[in-house]
């Protein structure tokens, strides 16, 4: 059974001069970073670029799947129902990119910190609402769905089935009292 894929995520290119700069501080602190700098940038850049091609994010009718990895590929699929929370970060370099960061813990997560993190989705605020809304929409229950549905198809509600259950036990109660009378 293949699901129907709801949303892709597509990520943000200034991810990488984001990681770049974050690399170029990292080596700039370490002291034997500073004269590897001038071989590192290169390479960096590249996997850089390579990482980003190899990130995908895919939301579908009941998970997540997140894609990564260059050499070593990690295919996550996250059930929707065991997502507790989808939090959205962004640091002060990540604030001049105009970046976020989507972080994913789930239930029955052994450790703390995200079981996943993804920074640099396009559109990252509207990206999270779509899973909480679809994960919303999959925690009501299919026979509540399905009595809701029943009753706007019928033209009837909660509220009048009540109100006519009521109206005859009012009527079979004013009956027993008429038939003790007498």
């Amino acid at each position: 059974m293949s699901e129907r894929i709801l949303q892709q995520a597509s990520f943000n290119p200034k991810v990488k001069t984001y990681w770049l700069i974050n690399w170029i501080i990292i080596s700039s602190i370490t002291l034997f970073g500073i004269p590897l700098l001038i071989i590192s940038i290169p390479l960096v850049l590249f996997f850089c670029s390579r990482s980003l091609k190899a990130m995908s994010a895919t939301l579908l009718e009941r998970k997540l799947v997140v894609k990564r990895g260059i050499f070593f590929k990690v295919e996550k699929s996250i059930p929707l129902e065991k997502i507790t929370d989808v939090a959205m970060s962004q640091g002060p370099i990540m604030r001049i990119f105009d970046l976020y960061a989507l972080s994913f813990e789930t239930a029955g997560q052994s450790g703390p910190g995200a079981l996943v993190s993804l920074t640099g989705i396009n559109g990252a605020a509207e990206f999270r609402e779509a899973i909480l809304q679809q994960k919303d929409n999959m925690t009501i229950s299919p026979k509540a769905k399905q009595y809701s549905e029943a009753s706007v198809e019928d033209g009837t509600s909660d509220l009048a089935e009540l109100k006519d259950s009521v109206k005859r036990i009012e009527a079979m109660l004013a009956e027993m009292l008429a038939a003790k009378k007498n």
